[in-house]
Protein backbone atom coordinates (compact mmCIF):
# COMPACT_ATOMS: atom_id res chain seq x y z
CA UNK A 1 0.00 0.00 0.00
CA UNK A 2 1.24 3.48 -0.91
CA UNK A 3 -0.04 6.55 0.93
CA UNK A 4 0.65 9.97 -0.59
CA UNK A 5 1.11 13.08 1.56
CA UNK A 6 1.09 16.72 0.52
CA UNK A 7 4.14 18.01 2.38
CA UNK A 8 3.73 21.66 1.36
CA UNK A 9 0.15 22.24 2.58
CA UNK A 10 -0.82 23.73 5.92
CA UNK A 11 0.26 26.60 8.13
CA UNK A 12 3.30 24.75 9.49
CA UNK A 13 4.51 23.06 6.32
CA UNK A 14 6.89 21.63 5.40
CA UNK A 15 8.55 21.11 8.81
CA UNK A 16 5.55 19.72 10.70
CA UNK A 17 4.23 17.71 7.76
CA UNK A 18 7.59 15.99 7.26
CA UNK A 19 7.86 15.32 11.00
CA UNK A 20 4.35 13.86 10.92
CA UNK A 21 5.33 11.57 8.05
CA UNK A 22 8.40 10.44 9.99
CA UNK A 23 6.32 9.69 13.10
CA UNK A 24 3.79 7.71 11.06
CA UNK A 25 6.46 5.80 9.15
CA UNK A 26 8.09 4.63 12.37
CA UNK A 27 4.96 2.74 13.45
CA UNK A 28 3.49 1.62 10.13
CA UNK A 29 3.77 -1.96 8.94
CA UNK A 30 6.46 -2.75 6.39
CA UNK A 31 3.86 -3.26 3.66
CA UNK A 32 2.88 0.44 3.83
CA UNK A 33 5.08 2.99 2.09
CA UNK A 34 4.79 6.78 2.10
CA UNK A 35 5.14 9.03 -0.95
CA UNK A 36 5.92 12.65 -0.11
CA UNK A 37 4.95 15.40 -2.57
CA UNK A 38 6.87 18.63 -2.19
CA UNK A 39 10.21 20.41 -2.37
CA UNK A 40 12.75 17.58 -2.27
CA UNK A 41 15.58 19.74 -0.95
CA UNK A 42 13.49 20.88 2.03
CA UNK A 43 12.21 17.36 2.70
CA UNK A 44 15.72 15.91 2.75
CA UNK A 45 16.93 18.74 5.00
CA UNK A 46 14.11 18.25 7.55
CA UNK A 47 14.64 14.47 7.56
CA UNK A 48 18.34 14.98 8.27
CA UNK A 49 17.56 17.45 11.07
CA UNK A 50 15.39 14.78 12.66
CA UNK A 51 17.97 12.00 12.21
CA UNK A 52 15.77 10.09 9.79
CA UNK A 53 16.87 8.91 6.39
CA UNK A 54 14.92 10.38 3.45
CA UNK A 55 15.51 6.99 1.79
CA UNK A 56 12.59 5.75 3.90
CA UNK A 57 10.26 7.69 1.59
CA UNK A 58 9.52 8.03 -2.06
CA UNK A 59 9.88 11.74 -2.76
CA UNK A 60 8.13 13.39 -5.70
CA UNK A 61 9.67 16.81 -6.19
CA UNK A 62 7.28 19.69 -6.90
CA UNK A 63 8.16 23.31 -7.51
CA UNK A 64 4.82 24.98 -6.71
CA UNK A 65 2.60 25.37 -3.67
CA UNK A 66 -1.13 26.06 -3.52
CA UNK A 67 -1.33 28.51 -0.64
CA UNK A 68 -4.16 28.49 1.88
CA UNK A 69 -5.51 31.87 0.72
CA UNK A 70 -5.58 31.10 -3.01
CA UNK A 71 -8.72 30.55 -5.05
CA UNK A 72 -9.03 26.74 -5.12
CA UNK A 73 -10.11 26.11 -8.72
CA UNK A 74 -7.83 28.71 -10.30
CA UNK A 75 -4.82 27.62 -8.28
CA UNK A 76 -5.42 23.93 -8.99
CA UNK A 77 -5.60 24.56 -12.73
CA UNK A 78 -2.68 26.98 -12.94
CA UNK A 79 -0.26 25.23 -10.57
CA UNK A 80 0.14 21.84 -12.18
CA UNK A 81 3.52 21.28 -10.56
CA UNK A 82 2.11 21.81 -7.08
CA UNK A 83 2.15 19.14 -4.39
CA UNK A 84 -1.66 18.89 -4.39
CA UNK A 85 -1.99 18.63 -8.16
CA UNK A 86 0.76 16.00 -8.42
CA UNK A 87 -0.76 14.01 -5.58
CA UNK A 88 -4.06 13.73 -7.43
CA UNK A 89 -2.24 12.91 -10.65
CA UNK A 90 -0.53 9.97 -8.93
CA UNK A 91 -3.77 8.85 -7.27
CA UNK A 92 -5.90 8.81 -10.42
CA UNK A 93 -3.17 6.83 -12.21
CA UNK A 94 -2.97 4.26 -9.36
CA UNK A 95 0.60 5.17 -8.46
CA UNK A 96 -0.56 5.70 -4.87
CA UNK A 97 -3.57 4.21 -3.06
CA UNK A 98 -4.62 7.28 -1.05
CA UNK A 99 -3.75 10.97 -0.84
CA UNK A 100 -3.75 13.18 2.26
CA UNK A 101 -3.29 16.89 2.87
CA UNK A 102 -3.71 19.56 5.54
CA UNK A 103 -3.49 22.22 2.86
CA UNK A 104 -6.08 24.20 0.90
CA UNK A 105 -9.36 22.30 1.48
CA UNK A 106 -10.98 23.92 -1.53
CA UNK A 107 -8.19 22.73 -3.81
CA UNK A 108 -8.49 19.23 -2.33
CA UNK A 109 -12.21 19.36 -3.08
CA UNK A 110 -11.55 20.44 -6.66
CA UNK A 111 -9.09 17.60 -7.14
CA UNK A 112 -11.44 15.06 -5.58
CA UNK A 113 -14.36 16.07 -7.78
CA UNK A 114 -12.61 16.96 -11.05
CA UNK A 115 -9.81 14.40 -11.09
CA UNK A 116 -10.85 11.45 -8.92
CA UNK A 117 -14.59 11.89 -9.65
CA UNK A 118 -17.57 11.09 -7.44
CA UNK A 119 -18.92 7.57 -7.20
CA UNK A 120 -21.67 7.11 -9.79
CA UNK A 121 -24.93 8.57 -8.50
CA UNK A 122 -23.36 10.88 -5.90
CA UNK A 123 -24.41 14.50 -6.43
CA UNK A 124 -21.68 16.02 -4.24
CA UNK A 125 -19.13 14.32 -2.00
CA UNK A 126 -18.91 15.46 1.62
CA UNK A 127 -16.58 15.40 4.58
CA UNK A 128 -17.31 14.36 8.14
CA UNK A 129 -15.86 14.86 11.59
CA UNK A 130 -15.77 12.67 14.68
CA UNK A 131 -18.25 13.45 17.45
CA UNK A 132 -17.10 11.83 20.74
CA UNK A 133 -19.98 10.69 22.92
CA UNK A 134 -19.89 10.87 26.69
CA UNK A 135 -20.10 7.06 26.88
CA UNK A 136 -16.79 6.68 25.05
CA UNK A 137 -18.26 5.81 21.64
CA UNK A 138 -18.09 7.97 18.53
CA UNK A 139 -20.63 9.40 16.11
CA UNK A 140 -19.94 11.41 12.97
CA UNK A 141 -21.24 14.77 11.76
CA UNK A 142 -21.43 15.52 8.04
CA UNK A 143 -21.08 17.63 5.98
CA UNK A 144 -18.67 19.92 7.82
CA UNK A 145 -17.68 22.33 5.09
CA UNK A 146 -17.13 20.77 1.69
CA UNK A 147 -20.49 22.12 0.43
CA UNK A 148 -21.78 25.29 2.05
CA UNK A 149 -25.04 24.97 0.13
CA UNK A 150 -26.99 21.75 -0.16
CA UNK A 151 -30.13 20.28 -1.67
CA UNK A 152 -32.44 17.86 0.15
CA UNK A 153 -31.24 15.00 -2.05
CA UNK A 154 -27.67 15.74 -1.00
CA UNK A 155 -28.54 15.48 2.69
CA UNK A 156 -30.09 12.06 2.06
CA UNK A 157 -26.89 10.97 0.33
CA UNK A 158 -24.81 12.27 3.26
CA UNK A 159 -26.93 10.05 5.49
CA UNK A 160 -26.24 7.03 3.30
CA UNK A 161 -22.51 7.77 3.08
CA UNK A 162 -22.32 8.31 6.82
CA UNK A 163 -24.16 5.06 7.49
CA UNK A 164 -21.71 3.08 5.38
CA UNK A 165 -18.74 4.76 7.07
CA UNK A 166 -20.02 4.08 10.59
CA UNK A 167 -20.91 0.48 9.77
CA UNK A 168 -17.45 -0.22 8.37
CA UNK A 169 -15.24 1.83 10.70
CA UNK A 170 -17.16 1.60 13.99
CA UNK A 171 -18.85 -1.76 13.32
CA UNK A 172 -22.29 -0.47 14.30
CA UNK A 173 -25.09 -2.37 12.59
CA UNK A 174 -28.05 -0.35 11.32
CA UNK A 175 -26.67 2.95 12.71
CA UNK A 176 -29.13 5.67 13.66
CA UNK A 177 -29.32 8.81 11.50
CA UNK A 178 -30.48 12.14 12.89
CA UNK A 179 -31.13 15.34 10.95
CA UNK A 180 -29.76 18.41 12.73
CA UNK A 181 -32.57 20.93 13.11
CA UNK A 182 -33.94 23.68 15.34
CA UNK A 183 -36.55 21.36 16.83
CA UNK A 184 -37.19 17.66 17.14
CA UNK A 185 -40.77 17.74 15.84
CA UNK A 186 -41.58 16.86 12.25
CA UNK A 187 -42.29 20.04 10.31
CA UNK A 188 -39.62 22.11 12.06
CA UNK A 189 -36.83 23.91 10.27
CA UNK A 190 -36.28 25.69 6.99
CA UNK A 191 -37.20 24.55 3.49
CA UNK A 192 -34.02 22.45 3.20
CA UNK A 193 -34.48 20.48 6.42
CA UNK A 194 -38.22 20.03 5.96
CA UNK A 195 -37.72 18.61 2.48
CA UNK A 196 -34.76 16.47 3.57
CA UNK A 197 -36.80 15.11 6.47
CA UNK A 198 -39.45 13.70 4.15
CA UNK A 199 -36.84 12.14 1.84
CA UNK A 200 -35.06 10.48 4.75
CA UNK A 201 -38.30 9.29 6.30
CA UNK A 202 -39.23 7.48 3.07
CA UNK A 203 -35.78 6.01 2.46
CA UNK A 204 -35.14 2.30 3.05
CA UNK A 205 -31.38 2.86 2.86
CA UNK A 206 -30.95 4.43 6.31
CA UNK A 207 -32.22 4.04 9.86
CA UNK A 208 -33.69 7.53 10.19
CA UNK A 209 -34.73 8.55 13.70
CA UNK A 210 -35.93 12.07 12.83
CA UNK A 211 -34.77 15.55 13.79
CA UNK A 212 -32.27 16.17 16.55
CA UNK A 213 -31.28 19.49 18.12
CA UNK A 214 -27.87 20.91 18.90
CA UNK A 215 -28.23 19.83 22.52
CA UNK A 216 -28.52 16.21 21.36
CA UNK A 217 -25.26 16.02 19.43
CA UNK A 218 -23.12 14.57 22.22
CA UNK A 219 -25.78 12.38 23.83
CA UNK A 220 -24.93 8.67 23.67
CA UNK A 221 -28.50 7.47 23.19
CA UNK A 222 -29.39 9.55 20.13
CA UNK A 223 -27.73 9.38 16.69
CA UNK A 224 -24.67 7.63 15.25
CA UNK A 225 -24.75 9.88 12.18
CA UNK A 226 -25.72 13.55 12.35
CA UNK A 227 -26.58 15.11 8.99
CA UNK A 228 -26.52 18.78 8.09
CA UNK A 229 -25.41 21.14 5.34
CA UNK A 230 -21.74 22.13 5.15
CA UNK A 231 -22.36 25.69 6.31
CA UNK A 232 -24.03 24.64 9.55
CA UNK A 233 -21.70 21.68 10.02
CA UNK A 234 -18.58 23.79 9.79
CA UNK A 235 -19.91 26.20 12.41
CA UNK A 236 -20.65 23.29 14.74
CA UNK A 237 -17.18 21.85 14.08
CA UNK A 238 -15.34 25.09 14.85
CA UNK A 239 -17.46 25.72 17.96
CA UNK A 240 -16.73 22.21 19.22
CA UNK A 241 -13.00 22.64 18.65
CA UNK A 242 -13.08 25.89 20.60
CA UNK A 243 -14.25 24.06 23.76
CA UNK A 244 -10.97 22.15 23.91
CA UNK A 245 -8.92 25.32 23.38
CA UNK A 246 -10.85 27.31 25.98
CA UNK A 247 -10.46 24.62 28.63
CA UNK A 248 -6.76 24.43 27.88
CA UNK A 249 -6.37 28.17 28.38
CA UNK A 250 -8.11 27.83 31.73
CA UNK A 251 -5.77 24.96 32.69
CA UNK A 252 -8.67 22.52 32.92
CA UNK A 253 -7.78 18.92 32.08
CA UNK A 254 -10.82 16.76 31.41
CA UNK A 255 -10.71 13.31 29.81
CA UNK A 256 -13.90 13.83 27.82
CA UNK A 257 -13.15 17.31 26.51
CA UNK A 258 -9.64 16.18 25.59
CA UNK A 259 -11.35 14.02 22.97
CA UNK A 260 -12.38 17.21 21.18
CA UNK A 261 -8.73 17.78 20.26
CA UNK A 262 -8.65 17.44 16.47
CA UNK A 263 -5.07 16.17 16.63
CA UNK A 264 -6.35 12.81 17.86
CA UNK A 265 -8.12 12.23 14.54
CA UNK A 266 -5.81 14.13 12.22
CA UNK A 267 -8.11 14.15 9.24
CA UNK A 268 -11.27 12.69 7.77
CA UNK A 269 -11.98 11.24 4.34
CA UNK A 270 -13.90 12.90 1.57
CA UNK A 271 -16.80 10.46 1.25
CA UNK A 272 -18.41 9.64 -2.07
CA UNK A 273 -15.37 9.66 -4.41
CA UNK A 274 -13.65 6.78 -6.22
CA UNK A 275 -10.33 6.78 -4.33
CA UNK A 276 -9.42 7.56 -0.70
CA UNK A 277 -8.67 11.25 -0.11
CA UNK A 278 -8.05 12.59 3.39
CA UNK A 279 -8.31 16.23 4.49
CA UNK A 280 -6.85 17.60 7.71
CA UNK A 281 -6.90 20.88 9.61
CA UNK A 282 -4.76 23.70 8.23
CA UNK A 283 -3.13 24.30 11.63
CA UNK A 284 -2.05 20.66 11.96
CA UNK A 285 1.33 19.88 13.45
CA UNK A 286 3.28 16.62 13.74
CA UNK A 287 0.79 14.66 15.86
CA UNK A 288 -2.22 15.55 13.70
CA UNK A 289 -0.38 14.81 10.45
CA UNK A 290 0.76 11.44 11.83
CA UNK A 291 -2.81 10.50 12.79
CA UNK A 292 -4.16 11.67 9.44
CA UNK A 293 -1.73 9.30 7.71
CA UNK A 294 -2.68 6.42 10.01
CA UNK A 295 -6.36 7.07 9.32
CA UNK A 296 -5.62 7.07 5.59
CA UNK A 297 -4.25 3.56 5.98
CA UNK A 298 -7.41 2.47 7.84
CA UNK A 299 -9.69 3.91 5.16
CA UNK A 300 -7.67 2.28 2.39
CA UNK A 301 -7.67 -1.10 4.17
CA UNK A 302 -11.44 -0.81 4.66
CA UNK A 303 -11.89 -0.29 0.89
CA UNK A 304 -14.37 2.47 1.64
CA UNK A 305 -14.90 3.76 -1.95
CA UNK A 306 -15.58 0.23 -3.20
CA UNK A 307 -18.06 -0.46 -0.41
CA UNK A 308 -19.87 2.82 -1.04
CA UNK A 309 -20.14 1.96 -4.73
CA UNK A 310 -21.47 -1.53 -3.98
CA UNK A 311 -24.01 -0.22 -1.48
CA UNK A 312 -25.34 2.46 -3.83
CA UNK A 313 -25.67 -0.07 -6.67
CA UNK A 314 -27.57 -2.40 -4.34
CA UNK A 315 -29.88 0.38 -3.18
CA UNK A 316 -30.62 1.39 -6.77
CA UNK A 317 -31.61 -2.13 -7.77
CA UNK A 318 -33.97 -2.70 -4.83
Amino acid sequence: MKIGIDIMGGDYAPTETVKGAISAHKILDNDVSLTLFGDKEQIVKICSENNYSPENFEIVHTSQVIEMHEHPARAFQSKQDSSIYKGFEYLVNDRIDAFSSVGNTGAMSVGAIMVIKPVEGIIRPCISTVVPKIDGKNAILLDVGLNADAKPEMLLQYAILGSIYVEEMYHIKNPKVGLLNIGSEEGKGNILTQSAYHLMKKSNSINFIGNIEGSDIFRPDIADIIVTDGFTGNIVLKLTESFYKLLGKRNINDDYFNKLNFELYGGMPILGIKHPVMVGHGVSKEKAVKNMILHSVEITNAKMPEKITTRLMSDNTN
